[in-house]
């Protein structure tokens, strides 16, 4: 079995600082540690590298995709040979989604860590022409830098930006000085989780879908109330049901429906699509639909019929 080949990428649009971050993580010598490195650039910009600069230079190979059919499993399985390296780092185009990529990833390649870097002057734009391709490198970073910030720049809407998308990622400002700031922004949620029954609005449970799989421990014990769309599978345990709802990430395309393992025993009672008040006491578990980790589980305490909200479909924001 082959030993796997770390990946490390950097997302972001053109003049991002994508490469300029290559750049610093190849001068650190944390990283540069004397292992071959092959470094392939996706996309080019006003930065260029240099390997003479940088400490094991000749232990660096630099290679450049022209266009997105020249990036092949084959292409990529070609440039490691000849390098004979040991990790690479891909340098990703900002327009090419990222389901392309992970099409043509040798079976071998293995990634290690997502960066996503943002010139915090122009990534408001993008985001309001280019949200699906916004979505899809934001969705899966831990860590979003937003370079050439200033205090003249909004933090809340950056920070806004990232959390409808990402809950978990890392967000870091960087000032022109090279200053590093961490966000420490605490996001208030729209329900109130110390009351006896914590009320969910129909628009909010997108917000609480995120917040209760990211920090399930913060839910362990509460009684939560919530309008779903009952989900029924013959697959799934007699006593059990989804409620959910559908819900927009980034565009209509990408409408999906998520929602909670609630345990009931009288489940046979709810029609599958059909719309109920759910009240139950949550219990933060280790089941394997979490991935043996831990996780929501819903142990209802009653349900009744409700009329389907005004807007069905909610969002992560």
């Amino acid at each position: 079995m082959k030993q796997p080949i770390p990946v490390y990428l950097f997302l972001g649009f053109l003049d991002s600082g994508k490469t300029k971050f290559i750049h610093e993580t190849l001068c650190d010598p944390r990283f540069q540690d004397g292992d071959k490195t092959l470094v392939i650039l996706c996309e080019e910009g006003e930065e260029e590298l240099d390997t003479s600069q940088y400490k094991g230079g000749r232990n660096v190979t630099i290679v450049t995709v022209e266009d997105k059919e020249q990036l092949t499993q084959k292409f990529l399985e070609d440039s490691l040979k000849k390098s004979r390296a040991e990790r690479v780092m891909i340098e990703y185009n900002g327009m090419w989604l990222m389901d392309d990529l992970g099409k043509v990833l040798p079976p071998s390649w293995q990634i290690y860590q997502i960066m996503m870097m943002a010139d915090a002057k122009t990534f408001a734009v993008y985001n309001s022409n280019m949200r699906q391709l916004v979505y899809d490198k934001i969705n899966i970073t831990e860590l979003v830098a937003f370079n050439r910030y200033d205090d003249s720049i909004d933090k809340m809407q950056l920070h806004t930006i990232v959390r409808a998308i990402n809950r978990r990622a890392a967000i870091i400002y960087e000032y022109q000085d090279g200053t590093v700031e961490n966000d420490e922004i605490v996001d208030p949620l729209p329900f109130d989780l110390d009351a006896e029954v914590v009320e969910v609005k129909d628009t909010d449970f997108g917000l609480l879908y995120l917040d209760a799989m990211d920090k399930p421990q913060n839910y362990d014990g509460k009684t939560i109330r919530f309008k779903a769309l009952v989900a029924k599978s013959a697959r799934m345990p007699k006593d059990s049901f989804v409620g959910g709802r559908f819900a927009m990430t980034c565009c209509v395309e990408d409408i999906r429906y998520v929602g909670f393992l609630c345990r009931w025993d009288k489940t046979s009672t709810v029609q599958n699509k059909g719309w109920y008040t759910v009240t139950a006491k949550v219990k933060a578990v280790h089941d394997p639909m979490f991935g043996n980790e831990l996780g929501p589980m819903f142990y209802v305490t009653e349900v009744a019929p409700a009329e389907k909200p005004d807007e069905e479909t909610v969002y992560f924001s």
